[in-house]
């Protein structure tokens, strides 16, 4: 289980780095930002987080990877 800051600020920092490159390069960067909108918003409903199933399996500190039960 990660710290839910380290899952906040990467979904925040892709967030506006999606809406950015999307202002500035080409309007099709907003589905990326979609796209992460979307994982929170089922991670809230499933407790299934992507973004913290990789970040345990790349050992990221305060990241564990989850144990099967």
């Amino acid at each position: 289980m990660c710290n839910d800051k380290i899952i906040r600020r990467i979904a925040g920092l892709f967030v506006m780095a999606s809406v950015a490159l999307g202002y500035l390069m080409h309007p099709g960067f907003l589905f990326f930002t979609a796209f992460v909108g979307f994982n929170l918003f089922q991670s809230s409903i499933t407790n299934f987080c992507s973004l913290e199933l990789m970040l345990g399996k790349a050992g990221m500190f305060g990241c564990a990877p989850r144990s099967n039960r």
